[in-house]
């Protein structure tokens, strides 16, 4: 080693070593700034679902009135009989569709093929305007026909219209966010709009729809099936 390059590495040892490098704005793992701060906005979120869905369980387990039973107020008959939870059931299948085609528009993104990448982020978005739109069907039944209001209901124990509307309709609003974002995304990528920066915003968009899938599947089990 020349004296030269020796002097240079020791430059760089101990504390003005460190002054260096932290003024320099170092990165210790090379995540992208925008998938930095879609995780932190993720992380945020998950505190506040959690605390809905632990709020709900705490209501449902001191309430003295009987629990609504869901089997029944969700239930939809083609014909015949009733079948429980049958549209929550093709609610969830949607969703976990959804982000099967998600994923490979990722995949497609990093390929750099803008064609496939665009229809398959329209065809998510398709299934969250169609998960949406039976969620809307949902509200509408209950609220019409069955006669359930955020502040009672003919059922039983009167938190289960509250916290009905407030989990489902929160994780409403974030699909309904979602497909917006994911059209607007898929439309710059058709534009070429990230030839050059990279594909990147496509993954990032991904881990928002994957999260509020995800989230759903907790919705799922703690308010529809306990």
């Amino acid at each position: 080693m020349s004296e030269a390059t020796a002097n240079d590495v020791a430059s760089h040892d101990g504390v003005a070593g460190l002054v260096d490098d932290w003024s320099a704005d170092k990165q210790t793992y090379h995540v992208p700034w925008g998938k930095a701060m879609m995780w932190i906005f993720l992380v945020s979120d998950t505190f506040i679902f959690s605390c809905f869905l632990i709020s709900y369980l705490n209501v449902r387990i001191t309430t003295t009135q009987p629990w609504p039973p869901q089997s029944e107020i969700f239930a939809l008959s083609f014909g015949g009989d009733p079948i429980p939870l049958i549209l929550i059931a093709i609610m969830t299948f949607v969703l976990i569709t959804s982000s099967g085609t998600m994923a490979l528009a990722v995949n497609m993104g990093y390929r750099k093929d803008k064609v496939k990448t665009f229809w398959l982020m329209c065809a998510t978005a398709a299934f969250g305007v169609m998960f949406v739109s039976m969620q809307a069907f949902e509200w509408t039944k209950l609220i019409v026909d069955e006669g359930v209001r955020p502040w009672g209901n003919p059922f039983g124990a009167p938190q289960f219209g509250s916290a009905f509307f407030m989990i489902t309709g929160f994780h409403g609003l974030h699909v309904s966010a979602g497909v917006i974002y994911l059209l607007w995304v898929a439309f710059r990528v058709k534009r070429g709009y990230y030839d050059n920066k990279g594909f990147e915003i496509v993954e990032i968009a991904g881990l928002y729809w994957h999260f509020v899938d995800l989230v759903w599947v907790f919705i799922f089990a703690f308010f529809y099936l306990l």
